[in-house]
């Protein structure tokens, strides 16, 4: 008696695969976003706002970055455009995937470029760039990094949220948002660009501290991409 042998879709097999990439990521993950969680209460938000700007805004360093904008009533119009400099690196990302997802309605390509983080992206542009494996389900993959760091990201919004609201304010926990940045940025110093990136960057902050709403990290982040993107030219 024959029996007969189960064929697994591609579009499942390459959403499990986007899965198990981002399963090890979210280790390193998790931290942050419970982090996150307690200092968007530090910073005067409401447990609903700060879970909401998990799930509207996505993004790790901006949402550091708004937290503590937010804390210090700066005013909408500067929040907006410190936090949209520090997420220009998704245009370079936008721009290496998109033409492999031109062939996709409108609706899948918003979904994507809104999972598409860096994490997400690093895994996905791997297996973008093997072209072995059939573009049209493609996609999934994606499909399945975004959401699993999507989910995760939430769920330990919630949970740095729910301890948050048992921590004394007189604990100043404000300091874990420098700790953060600098456990963010130190592995990514391996070469010359990105070393004088970030002293530059820090060098202006320190210079400009005393600006109103903010404005030196505004100043400081222009700074340091403009001295990075320089020194890269020269290596070329």
């Amino acid at each position: 008696m024959l029996t007969k042998t189960r064929t697994i879709p591609p579009a499942r097999i390459a959403l499990w695969q986007g899965i198990k990439s981002e399963i090890p990521i979210t280790i390193g993950v998790i931290p942050f976003g419970m982090i996150y969680g307690v200092l968007g209460l530090a910073a005067g938000l409401t447990p609903l706002q700060a879970q909401a700007m998990s799930s509207i805004v996505f993004a790790g360093s901006a949402q550091f970055l708004g937290a503590q904008l937010i804390s210090v009533g700066t005013p909408l119009p500067i929040l907006w455009l410190t936090t949209f400099i520090v997420n220009l690196r998704h245009v370079l990302y936008s721009t290496a995937l998109g033409p492999d997802v031109q062939h996709l309605s409108r609706r899948w390509r918003w979904l994507l470029a809104y999972l598409l983080t860096d994490e997400a992206y690093a895994a996905t542009a791997v297996h973008y760039g093997n072209k072995q494996i059939p573009l049209a389900y493609k996609h999934y993959f994606w499909l399945g990094a975004g959401f699993t760091l999507w989910g995760v990201w939430q769920l330990s919004t919630a949970v740095g949220i729910l301890l948050g609201t048992q921590v004394p304010p007189e604990w100043g926990l404000d300091f874990t948002l420098a700790l953060t940045f600098i456990g963010i940025v130190v592995p990514t110093l391996k070469d010359r660009p990105n070393a004088m990136a970030a002293l530059t960057a820090g060098l202006v902050a320190v210079l400009t501290f005393d600006l109103p709403y903010k404005l030196g990290l505004m100043l400081a982040t222009l700074t340091g991409i403009a001295v990075g993107v320089w020194l890269e030219n020269r290596k070329k």
